[in-house]
């Protein structure tokens, strides 16, 4: 957290990772108020007594809402800066976070004893959360001088680097960051100059000066090669004036959430894990239980599903109900995957392997039914049990793909770290690869879940997957 001196006034900045914290605590309040609130009409409506002893009876409310809105945002996006800065785009997302809240009630109510639950306080707490989220969402701005409050951001750098950061930042919070101009780090751009839309306005030697004349916030390190001592001196300077300076691929990463694969050169450190790994990480284990866990329960519902499921497929077209693939995962072994078939007999067998696309024509009309509801995913979980792959991890390529995309793409192999999964990070951020530019864009996001791989990340990723299922969003 910085302080922005500049003509707007004295006022605390908030940096993106706190303005995200701001925007989910002032989520958390409208839904506990909805929830008092709901408490308020529940008790009138059956002449209760709306007491103290009454709301403590009733704490669970606060407590299950709470951490069911938290799960349904995530699996949303909901704080999403790009997203949240389009009033009436979070408002739909809103609506639809509501609808599946309703949804889920509805399913444990019916599935619950008689009078285990109220009948009309969700729907209470629902339009009251609605409200009250929507408003806590309009006002922001106001209440927080965010529009004024903008990181006041400058880049240091001409090359790709510097313009990849700064369509980022125009692109994904441009509500958020401001950039006020471009540091040449080789003296080789005159002032005068524009990168994308941002003004070169000085030379390495003046970085200091610049940005206390400009009353930067924040200094973003996008150079294209090393670091010279005169940049050195001026981005220690900073430092000790209390200017943060934070390198691209980190501040790229965090308005992305993935990796900048193009950054590497002289800088490959940005490919690996954050931390090395740890002889007592229980991660590991506890994500092989997990996968055990789920598969168990996924192959029990498949098995009740597959005699209707084989029948609509014997209706559709003929062929096996069962498809069979070769894969690459883990350090390169190979392996069968098991689907259920959602395409017509010999699909390739006259174009050879090609890469699936959105609306395929060999897709057939219950196998696009099939893939919506990722049903046809369900019976990988036969390989997550035999530690083919897990429940969460890159998603596992073709033989073929994977030598043609080695030549094309940078570092592409580095998504064979870990196992590959039946959902992952680029499944529920992009939609299908169809290109090379699609599988360089589905890289970065792979080599960001490598980097930042973790029990809450797997948890983030799990209920994306289950939000896309129930919007039908399967690919």
């Amino acid at each position: 957290m910085s302080v922005d001196n500049s003509s707007n006034g004295n006022w605390i900045d908030l940096p993106i990772s706190e303005r995200r914290l701001l925007m989910g605590l002032g989520d958390l309040l409208a839904v506990n108020l909805a929830v008092l609130g709901a408490l308020r009409v529940w008790a009138a409506v059956g002449d209760l007594p709306f007491s103290v002893h009454f709301i403590l009876s009733q704490l669970q409310w606060f407590i299950i809402l709470s951490l069911l809105w938290l799960l349904l945002a995530a699996a949303n996006d909901f704080y999403n800066l790009r997203m949240s800065a389009r009033w009436l785009q979070s408002q739909a997302r809103l609506i639809s976070i509501q609808l599946q809240l309703l949804l889920i009630y509805l399913l444990i109510f019916f599935l619950s004893p008689r009078d285990a639950l109220p009948r009309l306080f969700i729907l209470y707490y629902a339009v009251g959360s609605y409200i009250l989220i929507a408003l806590w969402r309009l006002g922001r701005p106001f209440l927080a001088r965010w529009e004024v409050l903008r990181q006041r951001v400058l880049v240091i750098g001409t090359g790709w680097a510097a313009q990849t950061i700064i369509e980022a930042i125009q692109t994904h919070a441009p509500d958020d960051y401001e950039v006020i101009g471009v540091i040449d780090e080789i003296g080789s751009a005159e002032p005068g100059g524009v990168v994308i839309d941002a003004p070169v306005i000085g030379h390495r030697a003046d970085l200091v000066r610049i940005a206390h004349e400009l009353h930067a916030n924040e200094i973003v390190l996008a150079t294209s090669g090393e670091v010279d001592g005169v940049l050195f001196q001026g981005i220690m300077d900073c430092y000790e004036a209390g200017i943060p300076v934070i390198p691209m691929p980190i501040l790229y990463e965090q308005f992305t959430r993935m990796v900048p694969v193009e950054y590497v050169r002289g800088h490959w450190n940005v490919i690996l894990p954050l931390e090395g790994h740890h002889h007592f990480d229980p991660y590991p284990l506890l994500k092989r239980l997990v996968d055990i866990a789920i598969s168990l329960v996924g192959l029990t519902l498949l098995g009740v599903l597959l005699p209707l499921i084989a029948l609509l497929l014997a209706l559709d077209t003929r062929g096996p109900i069962f498809y069979r693939q070769e894969r690459v995962g883990r350090a390169g072994r190979t392996f069968n995957l098991i689907k259920l078939r959602t395409m017509i007999p010999d699909a390739e067998k006259l174009s050879g392997p090609i890469w699936a696309v959105q609306d395929d024509p060999r897709v057939t009309v219950i196998g696009r039914w099939l893939r919506r509801t990722r049903l046809d995913e369900v019976p990988q979980l036969f390989n997550v049990l035999r530690g083919d792959m897990s429940v969460i991890g890159p998603r596992p390529e073709r033989p073929h793909f994977v030598n043609y995309l080695q030549k094309q793409i940078p570092f592409y192999r580095t998504r064979l770290a870990v196992r590959p999964g039946v959902t992952g990070w680029a499944q529920v951020n992009y939609g299908y690869g169809s290109t090379d530019t699609d599988q360089l864009i589905k890289l970065k996001y792979d080599l960001y879940y490598i980097r930042h791989c973790s029990a809450l990340l797997d948890l983030l990723i799990l209920f994306r997957t289950v939000g896309r299922i129930i919007r039908l969003e399967g690919q």
